[in-house]
């Protein structure tokens, strides 16, 4: 289950405490929530960022770094945080193949994802030439834009090379208030 984290929720003194009081509540396994934040919210204050991920990774739980691109974070910063993903933002995935720049910029990311063993997830896929393109970059999964059309049943079942078969059994996205009714279902 992914969780977006706002600014306020991720700042929180009492998130820890909440996050493990709902997964006792719910007997829920920690290592099938990610939670999301986003490349802004870690760089307003790095070693609290840094402090809050590595307990909330101490639990089991995965991280991922959602709109990866956008914010200003320094590369030598990102290898501080224990990041399991990193979400390519889909403004660099919409004129896939064809802009020579967000070429650069994905295969740069993927690149930088892969050698640092995060998964690496592109936003806003929505043609089979962006799928190709990117699956040719080694890219681990893709999410498509919610006002695309769905894809093909043989087109989904290829997206996705080692995480083909948890990427698609993942449930939808939740609010973070909903997650202890969603996760006691």
């Amino acid at each position: 289950m992914a969780v977006n984290l706002s600014p306020r929720q991720f700042s929180d003194e009492n998130l820890l405490r909440d996050i493990g009081a709902i997964l006792r509540e719910t007997a829920m396994d920690p290592t099938l929530l990610e939670l999301e934040i986003t490349e802004s919210m870690l760089m307003q204050n790095v070693e609290k960022a840094i402090g809050t991920l590595a307990s909330l990774s101490s639990l089991g739980i995965r991280l991922a770094i959602d709109d990866f691109g956008t914010g200003y974070s320094s590369l030598s910063t990102l290898k501080r945080f224990p990041i399991n993903t990193i979400k390519v933002d889909r403004s660099f995935v919409r004129d896939l193949p064809g802009a020579p720049e967000d070429r650069a910029i994905a295969d740069a990311i993927i690149a930088m994802g892969r050698s640092l063993s995060m998964t690496v997830i592109a936003e806003g896929v929505e043609t089979r030439a962006q799928a190709d393109y990117l699956r040719g970059g080694t890219c681990d999964e893709f999410r498509a834009s919610t006002s695309a059309s769905p894809w093909p049943r043989p087109i989904w079942r290829r997206c996705s090379r080692r995480r083909r078969r948890a990427a698609f059994r993942r449930p939808p996205r939740y609010n973070f208030a909903l997650l202890r009714s969603v996760a006691s279902l």
